[in-house]
């Protein structure tokens, strides 16, 4: 699929508004990259965004990144060293699967949605929200 196509599929408002709401109840980070170029491997393509977005700077280590390449039909969710230690693979393997199933049947905004809120409940079980939280990262989709 073509990046055009795919983010004219996407309501970013609702996108969004989604990071906004899973982010009003912890400390974590949620961000959404579009990645405009073919991957070959999802994983590692957003483990190098990761680093390069600063994303690994976060006081707790506990931001969370959905990456989508439409152009390879591929996409990965990776999680800051914080996240990872209180979730494990299995999360990562189930959120991946319920995003899928969206994602296939043309769902896309949908399917960011729900990876969104199920990374925000995470996040939010584990680094609550604290009354000096700062919003460190950004929370609008990015095109890269």
């Amino acid at each position: 699929m073509k990046t055009r196509h795919f983010i004219k599929q996407i309501d970013r408002r609702l996108v969004e508004a989604a990071i906004q709401e899973a982010e009003s109840r912890t400390s974590g980070e949620i961000r959404v990259l579009v990645h405009h170029q073919p991957v070959e491997d999802a994983m590692a393509a957003a483990q190098q965004e990761f680093l390069r977005l600063g994303m690994q700077k976060t006081a707790q280590r506990n931001a969370v990144l959905i990456l989508v390449a439409p152009v390879s039909q591929k996409f990965a969710v990776i999680g800051d060293t914080g996240v990872h230690e209180k979730c494990g693979d299995a999360f990562w393997q189930e959120l991946a699967a319920a995003m899928t199933g969206h994602f296939k049947q043309g769902q896309f905004t949908a399917g960011l949605q729900h990876g969104i809120a199920r990374a925000g409940a995470l996040l939010a079980e584990h680094f609550p929200r604290r009354p000096d939280d700062v919003d460190e990262l950004p929370n609008q989709v990015i095109e890269q």
